[in-house]
């Protein structure tokens, strides 16, 4: 059984390795875990003793396959949980993240399967983030950052890039939700800000922001 720092750090190198496809970095990962390199360095050597890790001074790190097995494991069961606090108990999708990275660590699979058919086998947690089946499968989907979209073009909101409280509350106060139809008016060469019109009315959106919303363009 892995302990719940190991299974932390399989996660983190999942994600960081699916945002650009590299071998993870040991300052990539102190950063996104808020510890020492030193300490970094000690774990992933303990994780390649267990076959979790494929791990090179000075090269980065990835995962082995048993690794991103794992690592995919505690991420279904994490998405599976907001999906639960969301749809069954009522929290807002701002308040469910910090809850499920303490319920991810629940070690019975027969609990996690038995929450996926108690949720109807759901395909994507509140955040619009795939959820991996039992297998570690997912679907892949279309999508693309608002910020790439160009004036005239449209899309559906499908997901978050940042899920932090802060990023999620602003979205609440905007009327900014997963399904929402986005159609971008202008687009600002200065600061890269857009104007964006959904529900009859027109928001100007920061750079910052659209480069945290995923987008199903509309063909």
């Amino acid at each position: 059984m892995l302990s719940l720092a190991e299974e932390n750090y399989l996660k983190a190198i999942y994600h960081l390795h699916h945002e650009n496809s590299k071998a993870v970095s040991t300052n990539d990962l102190s950063s996104i875990l808020e510890t020492k390199a030193s300490s970094v360095t000690d774990m992933l050597k303990k994780l390649a003793d267990k076959n979790l890790v494929v791990y090179k001074k000075y090269q980065g790190v990835k995962l082995s396959d048993r690794g991103e097995t794992t690592a995919l494991k505690v991420i279904r069961k994490h998405r599976l949980w907001e999906v639960f606090l969301v749809e069954k108990l009522n929290f807002n999708w701002d308040e469910v993240h910090e809850i499920a990275e303490q319920l991810e660590h629940i070690q019975s699979e027969k609990l996690t399967d038995e929450l996926d058919r108690f949720l109807d086998y759901p395909k994507r947690d509140p955040h619009g983030d795939p959820i991996p089946n039992k297998d570690g499968q997912f679907a892949v989907a279309n999508k693309t950052m608002l910020s790439e979209l160009e004036i005239g073009e449209s899309g559906v909101c499908v997901g978050v890039k940042d899920s932090s409280p802060a990023f999620l509350n602003y979205l609440d106060k905007q009327a900014i939700a997963l399904g929402k139809t986005l159609i971008v008016k202008e687009k600002e060469s200065f600061d890269q800000s857009m104007l964006v019109a959904y529900d009859d009315k027109a928001l100007r959106l920061s750079e910052q922001a659209t480069q945290n919303l995923y987008i199903k363009p509309n063909s």
